[in-house]
């Protein structure tokens, strides 16, 4: 069947293709994939939202929290589908210091895009903090499975096994 469908599949990346690239185990070629999946991720779909998105993530740089997380929850406010709102806001509440909003947000993330691997790298670092070494662990595995390049996982995955098994740093 001809018509709009293929043309606008050509626009935008085969996802699965970018997700197996992500965890070949060699090579560079999960660098380009890796980009590309987050540069996917952050498009809303609408250069309002996007920019909200954009002014969130500069406040968070700068150490505006408070101001990172109102351009956030109205992105998510607004975009309650994009999950790319809600894994920034989840940082920026984490940053702050409040981990029930961020857990809500990470979670909501997870469930839009259940490969996700920087909400649930975060969410392995979120669970380290508090001292939930075994739901760290194994987020941080999920995250590793997706994506086996991650340093912050890889570092958390083998400090939390040192720490289980009793061995120093």
């Amino acid at each position: 069947m001809l018509g709009l469908g293929p043309a606008l599949a050509q626009d935008r990346p085969d996802m699965d293709d970018l997700f197996r690239r992500l965890a070949e185990p060699s090579g560079e070629a999960w660098r380009i994939a890796e980009s590309d999946i987050l540069r996917e991720w952050s498009k809303s779909g609408s250069a309002a939202l996007d920019l909200l998105l954009q002014r969130g993530e500069t406040a968070l740089d700068e150490g505006n929290l408070p101001e990172a997380i109102g351009h956030l929850t109205a992105l998510t406010d607004h975009a309650p589908d994009f999950a790319a709102g809600f894994h920034a806001r989840a940082v920026a509440y984490a940053a702050s210091g409040q981990f029930g909003p961020a857990l809500q947000d990470l979670a909501r993330v997870l469930q839009l895009e259940p490969r996700y691997f920087p909400a649930l790298t975060q969410l392995g670092t979120m669970l380290e903090e508090t001292g939930d070494t075994e739901r760290a662990l194994q987020a941080y595995r999920e995250s590793l499975a997706i994506h086996p390049h991650q340093q912050e996982a890889i570092d958390g995955t083998a400090r939390l096994e040192r720490q289980r098994d009793g061995t120093g740093i």
